[in-house]
């Protein structure tokens, strides 16, 4: 059963991998209106310049629901030496064929493994919905830089699709294809719920042992 696990988590991760690092899935094409005023939003600037770096938001959703983990487990494994004998305590759990791993090291570890498992299918989710939408972000238009010359755009009612149509930075205009569902939004609101379960399962155990 653990080997299996472990094999889905690293599954898990892989497609993760492929989703957020490589192109081996093609992110849809939406086309535009010429002139169209939804995508002609200025561009804000670069994702690590802003108020809430991703950098910070992902440290974050991964290392405080990391740290609240190890010190709830903690605190319940003192709880249960606290309120029973200590020779009664089961003191190690049988893992395997011949490996002994600690109650409390054992949960730990369960209980960080289900975050991330959830954490990457979260991401993988979310990168699924950003590549089938193709959802253009409000400043699409200042990275596509399209040259409406050249694509004979005469009239608002025009709509251009393809690829071609963008002569800016393909990095960027990726990027700028892919902004629905919100990643940010999406590992927030799944850190703070597992944060706020874990914390009610933790309340209900300590309720039940006093």
């Amino acid at each position: 059963m653990l080997y299996f696990q472990m094999v889905i988590m690293a599954g898990t991760v892989m497609l993760a991998y492929y989703f957020e690092y490589t192109d081996t899935f093609a992110v849809n094409v939406q086309g535009f209106f010429c002139y169209e005023g939804s995508y002609r939003k200025p561009y804000p600037g670069p994702e690590d310049r802003s108020a809430v770096p991703p950098a910070l938001l992902y440290a974050l959703a991964a290392g405080v629901p990391v740290l609240v983990i190890i010190i709830g487990e903690t605190a319940v494994f003192c709880l249960q030496l606290a309120t029973r004998d200590f020779e009664n305590q089961e003191k190690t759990i049988l893992t395997g064929d011949c490996c002994y791993i600690n109650p409390l090291v054992r949960r730990t570890i369960r209980f960080l493994g289900i975050y991330a498992f959830g954490l990457f299918a979260t991401d993988i989710f979310v990168n699924a919905g950003q590549v089938v939408t193709g959802n253009l972000a409000p400043h699409f238009l200042a990275l596509c830089k399209p040259n409406y010359t050249a694509l004979g755009c005469q009239q608002f009612t025009q709509f251009i699709s393809g690829a071609h149509a963008c002569t800016g930075n393909p990095d960027l205009i990726m990027r700028a294809r892919k902004t629905f569902p919100s990643k940010e939004a999406a590992l927030s609101v799944y850190a703070a719920t597992y944060l706020t379960v874990k914390a009610i399962r933790q309340m209900q155990f300590e309720i039940t042992v006093q």
